[in-house]
Order: C-alpha cells, then structure tokens, then sequence
C-alpha cells in the first residue's frame, strides 16, 4: 500500500497505535530526518507518548515525538562545499551552503532540496527507500524500516556508500516525550543501567546513583550528559510516570557513542548517539527498539 492522500501513516498492533508523518509534510525543515517521523504513539487505546519539541507552533525546530537526525556536530560534506554550493543532510535532502561562510550549525535554517523516496507499508511495518542525489563525492542510499509488534516499536537503519568518498557523522532520535502530555516535574523517573555521573546537574534534577528525579516543573530548557555508558551492553533508558504507572524503555543495539538528556517544561527527550563511518561500496546498519509499557 502507498498511499500519500493524507499526512499520517498508520501502524497498529495489538497494543499500540503509531502516526508517522509523510516526508514533507507535518516536518519539512532541514535539521531532521523527514522519514520515519513519529507524531503519536498511543499503548492501549490510552496512554500517549509523542509531544512537540514547542507547544508553541513556530517556535522551535519542529520537532515532535520521534525524529532522528543525522549529523548535529559533523555535517557531512559541509567543508567541501563552496558559499552557495550544496551539501548533503543524510535524510533530508541537498542542503545550500549560505554565502556568509558561517560553520555549520544544526539549529540555523537551509534551503533543502529533497531526496526522492518511495515508502511501502502495511499495517504493522512501513519501509522508506531514500534515494541519494550524488554530490561532490557524497551519495548514501537509506532504507529506514519501522514496525511494531505487540507493546514494541522497531526502527531499522540501512545506510549504504554508493558515493566515491567516505561518510563520516553521527545520528541520534530526538526523543520528545512526556507521558499522557503530564508536565515534567515530580512523578517522572529516569533510570539508566548504570551510575550516571553526569557532566552537570540542572537545579530542576535529582541525581542519585541510577536515577534522576526532577524536583519542579522546569521553568526553562535543561540538559545534562550521563557517563557510564560504555559499561552497558545492550544500552538502554527507561523513562516512568509513577502516577500513571506508564512508561518507555529504548534499547540501543549497537556502540554507543554518546548519551545526552534535553528537555523543558513539557517534555523530556533521552538521546542515544552512534558514531557512522562508511567506505565507499559499504553499508552500515542498526537498530532501535522501544517498549511502551503500564505496570
């Protein structure tokens, strides 16, 4: 089936309903990947997951419930390109290169020439087939596949070199979650598998050992960096709302670059990072795996 009449896929299983957008449609800025953008999940008929990065619309980078991105620090091909000229954004499309010949910076926003797609899907699993437009050397072929099954959503990456020079970045989901749309603040627990021993403490946090605790609904944006990842293998988060007795976990099966946490008032975004290194003529792959679960 591919049917692009209106803005949503739909997934179902037997416990959870998932919306993803149509590239281009709910999201058509140039930071995020525009395929696989999940807009809502819902467990049960009655938990919800998904929030917008803003409640404002406008403000932001319109970001909403599950949207990776690639390259937030090592934009791929920036460098080669002249004022003017294109580069590419792994997901999104050709970028244009402004004039003023400023660094690279992920919030800033680019012109974006879209790469083509083609999406198959059926009920429970909806597969996008990114083609690459060659670009002074760069040129990635991505097939993105999304399912779901049972209270789990699997979300599987292909990435492969077809271009002449190697692709060197990184990618990480921005994770906007706030359970049942609850405020950030007392009731949320987020628990990793190791002793976080974070680069900062926000004042909103408690940190104890394996778990953060906000004490106040934030007033402002938050963000912290756990260490100790390198000790978990599978790596994984869980994110609880005691009073709903609901919550997520993301298993991250692969080496795990880096872990950050961001969010604000509304919303609560656990982000894992991997490192992608690809020859020409090679492909690498990996996958993530969430659980939505109420106790």
């Amino acid at each position: 089936m591919d049917n692009t009449s209106n803005k949503h896929i739909q997934l179902k299983s037997d416990r959870l309903s998932v919306e993803i957008a149509y590239p281009g449609t709910v999201y058509s800025g140039s930071r995020f990947d525009w395929n696989g953008f999940i807009t809502g999940i819902v467990l049960d008929g009655k938990h919800s997951f998904c929030v917008p990065e803003s409640p404002i619309p406008g403000q932001g980078s319109g970001g909403f419930g599950l949207c990776n991105e690639f390259g937030i620090n090592t934009a791929v091909g920036y460098d080669d390109a002249k004022p003017g000229e294109k580069f590419p954004k792994l997901g999104t499309g050709l970028l244009t290169r402004p004039i003023d010949e400023s660094d690279y910076f992920f919030f800033n926003k680019y012109e974006v020439t879209p790469f083509p797609v083609k999406i198959k899907n059926d009920d429970s699993t909806v597969v996008f087939e990114v083609e690459p437009i060659e670009c002074n050397g760069y040129a990635v072929k991505m097939t993105k596949k999304i399912s779901v099954e049972d209270n789990k959503l699997f979300i599987d990456y292909r990435l492969e070199n077809v271009g002449s020079k190697p692709v060197i970045t990184e990618e990480y989901c921005h994770n906007f979650f706030a359970v049942n749309n609850n405020k950030i603040g007392a009731g949320y627990l987020l628990r990793f598998p190791y002793d976080i021993k974070p680069d900062c403490v926000p004042d909103v946090m408690d940190i104890k050992d394996r778990e953060i605790r906000w004490n106040t609904v934030p007033s402002k944006d938050f963000k912290c960096s756990p260490q100790g990842f390198h000790n978990a293998k599978p790596h994984y988060w869980e994110l609880l709302f005691e009073p709903d007795r609901a919550g997520i976990r993301e298993y991250s099966e692969f080496p795990v670059a880096n872990v950050a946490i961001w969010g604000t008032t509304h919303v609560v975004s656990p982000e894992v990072f991997i490192n992608i290194n690809i020859k020409p003529g090679e492909t690498q792959e990996w996958t993530r795996k969430y659980e939505f679960f109420s106790y």
